[in-house]
């Protein structure tokens, strides 16, 4: 990624397909036989392609993050001066960060559940007034009124000043903790229109989720707080000066996407694991404790708002998004002969999890056309969706018919129009309920927990059920996508808890377990089917639940529907990142990445552009204004060898960074002569801490023609101790070994050494590793890649 010059920059495009599946040049392609091998972003067939992937609403250059140590003579001179209460206060203020960003999270989340809940609960009271009264067309022009206004709201934030507040934000972050520098995807800006955004979103009855901008919520709120606040504003404390880096940024944001999870579910075990599982590329135990700390802190948060709302001061806010269905009083029985449904309900969730990603694929490449138009459209889009979202919420219920109320709920409870309850009264006369206004005109968390219902078996018509499947099936395509904060859990687990409690009725002569726990099976199903994630998918029910006896027959579906929708297709956030075009280094290479070496990748590259250890500034701004490389090997000719070596042999110093060489043009830290500094006079001008950061461009900087002609000594400032790999090394390897250091540049070095072969034969960058790009390079490997997988 950092490999290319400007040139091969310019000469990659953003080129858009049109609907034929045709370029814009011209070139003709197959939309169907390669509808996952091809990024929305077009590549040009070099190996290093041009860095750039669609964040927010456009195409953007993207860097890695250095989660490499620099072990520079800087890096090397504070790590000994530490003393032992600098190290524990480093460790302290880990601790500390961890408790805010638990406390912070807790608070926002419990804020927006607050806002949602009474803003669409008493639109949806008044929306049933007009009803009561039998004046219909005035009850869907309040309730389609008001979602058009809540969504415009929403809207507009994310189009006019934050596109990266769009979408869930999980695929970015899974990006960023990868190694993708993500532009603006962690800034206040972000942080407002996302809690705003996913307030007036979730209000307006689209079929979206809380959930996923709950946890982009929560990394933000780890970047702002490690980083000292936003760029524009941020806070210079000297403590702050610690968490300057790439790594312990990416170990905050990792705590803040567990509790974003934790905040969404009230699943503190269950935030923690699917940090672990689904968004972390690194990972160790001391991170593991930080982790479960802010979770914890999350948990005692919402705890503690609960029982203040208890008290009635809270408006229609009960436990909405907090737990969802609570079984602890029921008691789950089943047998070996329900092992049969419970298999069946595994398959039919990696069957329709795998269609739904199939679909949910075509409909955002469609979508991508029509936000390339501009803002207006994607307004329009948004607009549209919301209409057509209101319309079927309010006329389906008219299709089904009236139940009559059992006789042996009070009339209290059945029926009811006031805030939430199973039995709602709708359109029907008294004694009588209308069970598919119960699921639509409610809001979401009313929806599940109404779903989720136990000992309720009479009370949903397979109709009703057939209907409201149907429907969120086709809602959840179409709202993701638009220009408004989404969630994909809240639209998956309605659906697949449809589809549940519908195979329940079904077998209900068949098996003993209770229509309610069909509909938490089925949505358990549908969400390994789609997002293929099992151990925290299973804790998160669990904890949902409140019952550990659904422990066995619970990880029998998640495990079933994700092997059956592996065999399918990726998972919908491995499908969204490769249609932005985020350079993603996967867990597993692919297999013909063994029989591809390192050094053919090399040749297939530009020549490696190196320095010298004492180099002419003149050569550093050539360099700097003429590529886009982020790293150089830093080599030195006829070094005093150490005893046993020929004289005049080369050395391979290091690797030193962009940043740092552009630091060194702006502090002007030129000498006239060619010579080595000494140790004090690096300390005079630089700190660890400023080199950490990565601001400022070659642009920036003024060089006057007399400065041109003095030196720089680069070896102070240049890592001794850069990651290096054999030219004979697999690219399967490399790969292997880049994605677990987390590292942002691979030196390739020669086999063998002779007269004129140079120390550093190329450098292997994110780019180079990806799979897309090999093939575009290798066209060859593509013949063999699809015997492989006929094999």
């Amino acid at each position: 990624m950092e490999e290319n010059s400007n040139q091969c920059a310019a000469e990659s495009a953003a080129i858009p397909l049109n609907m034929e599946g045709e370029s814009n040049d011209g070139e003709e392609r197959d939309p169907e036989s390669i509808s996952l091998s091809q990024p929305l972003l077009r590549r040009n067939r070099t190996l290093s392609s041009s860095p750039l992937a669609i964040v927010g609403a456009k195409v953007s250059y993207i860097e890695s993050l250095d989660y490499e140590i620099n072990e520079n003579d800087l890096f090397k001179h504070d790590w000994r001066s530490r003393s032992k209460v600098q190290v524990l206060q480093y460790i302290f203020l880990k601790w500390i960060l961890a408790f805010l960003v638990g406390l912070l999270t807790g608070i926002i989340a419990t804020l927006i559940n607050l806002a949602v809940e009474n803003i669409a609960g008493y639109k949806l009271l008044a929306a049933v007034s007009f009803i009561q009264k039998e004046r219909y067309l005035m009850g869907f022009i309040h309730l389609a009124g008001a979602n058009l206004l809540l969504t415009t709201f929403a809207s507009i934030l994310c189009v006019c000043f934050a596109p990266t507040a769009a979408g869930p934000g999980i695929p970015e972050i899974k990006a960023y903790l990868n190694g993708v520098d993500t532009p603006n995807m962690f800034g206040a800006t972000t942080m407002i229109v996302k809690i705003i955004g996913s307030i007036g979103a979730v209000s307006a009855g689209l079929d979206l989720g809380k959930e996923g901008p709950l946890v982009h919520i929560g990394s933000c709120i780890a970047s702002l707080l490690g980083q000292g606040g936003p760029d524009n504003h941020r806070i210079k404390w000297r403590w702050l000066r610690y968490f300057n880096n790439d790594r312990d940024r990416r170990d905050l944001i990792t705590c803040g996407a567990a509790s974003g999870v934790c905040a969404a579910f009230r699943a503190p075990v269950g935030g923690v694991l699917f940090a672990f599982e689904e968004v972390a590329t690194w990972w160790r135990s001391a991170l593991l404790w930080r982790t479960f700390f802010s979770t914890a802190i999350v948990v005692v948060v919402l705890r503690t708002f609960i029982e203040i709302c208890n008290s009635g001061g809270c408006g229609l806010f009960g436990k909405g998004g907090l737990i969802m269905f609570d079984v602890s009083t029921v008691t789950v029985t089943y047998h070996m002969m329900d092992i049969i449904p419970v298999v069946v309900i595994g398959i039919i969730g990696g069957v329709l999890g795998s269609l739904y990603n199939f679909f949910l694929h075509k409909i955002l490449r469609l979508y991508n056309l029509i936000n390339q138009k501009g803002k207006v459209h994607k307004l329009l889009l948004s607009l549209s969706v919301s209409l057509f979202t209101s319309a079927c919420l309010y006329g389906l219920p008219f299709l089904v018919e009236c139940t009559p109320c059992d006789s042996s709920l009070a009339e209290s409870v059945c029926p009811t129009n006031e805030g939430s309850g199973n039995f709602k009264q709708f359109n029907c006369p008294d004694g009588h309920y209308n069970d598919l206004a119960t699921l639509l005109l409610a809001t979401n968390d009313d929806a599940v927990r109404n779903i989720f219902s136990t000992t309720t078996s009479t009370e949903y018509h397979p109709i009703s059920l057939l209907i409201f499947f149907a429907l969120y099936c086709i809602l959840g395509l179409f709202t993701f996508g638009i220009a408004v904060p989404t969630g994909l859990f809240l639209p998956i687990i309605l659906m697949g808890s449809a589809y549940g409690r519908m195979l329940g009725i079904a077998m209900k002569s068949y098996t003993s377990i209770d229509q309610g726990l069909f509909a938490v099976l089925g949505a358990a199903s549908l969400m390994a089917g789609s997002m293929r994630m099992t151990v925290s998918l299973c804790v998160i029910f669990l904890e949902l639940t409140n019952n550990l006896l659904l422990l066995p027959i619970t990880m029998i579906v998640l495990l079933i529907a994700k092997t059956v929708g592996d065999s399918f297709n990726p998972s919908i956030y491995e499908i969204i990142l490769h249609l932005k075009g985020l350079p993603f280094l996967d867990a597993h290479p692919e297999p013909w990445m063994r029989n591809l070496t390192v050094g053919e990748l090399a040749d297939a590259k530009l020549p490696v552009v190196t320095l010298r250890g004492i180099e002419k500034v003149e050569r550093i701004v050539e360099v700097l204004r003429n590529t886009t490389h982020n790293g150089f090997p830093v080599i030195d000719d006829g070094v005093v060898p150490p005893v046993g070596l020929a004289v005049g042999a080369t050395e391979v110093h290091g690797l030193i960074l962009r940043a740092h060489l552009v630091h060194v043009l702006k502090k002007k830290w030129f000498q006239r002569e060619k010579r080595r500094t000494e140790e004090w006079e690096v300390r005079e001008k630089f700190t660890w801490v400023e080199l950490a950061e990565r601001e400022g461009k070659i642009e920036e900087v003024a060089v006057t023609s007399e400065e041109m002609e003095m030196y720089v000594d680069l070896h102070p400032l240049t890592n001794t101790t850069p990651y290096t790999v054999m030219e004979s090394m697999s690219v399967a390897k490399a790969m292997v070994l880049f994605r677990q250091l987390g590292l942002r540049h691979l030196l390739i070095v020669p086999k063998y050494v002779a007269a004129g072969v140079p120390p550093v034969v190329g450098i292997l960058t994110r780019q180079d590793l990806i799979a897309y790009n090999i093939l575009n390079a290798f066209p060859h490997l593509t013949k063999a890649t699809s015997r492989e997988k006929g094999n």
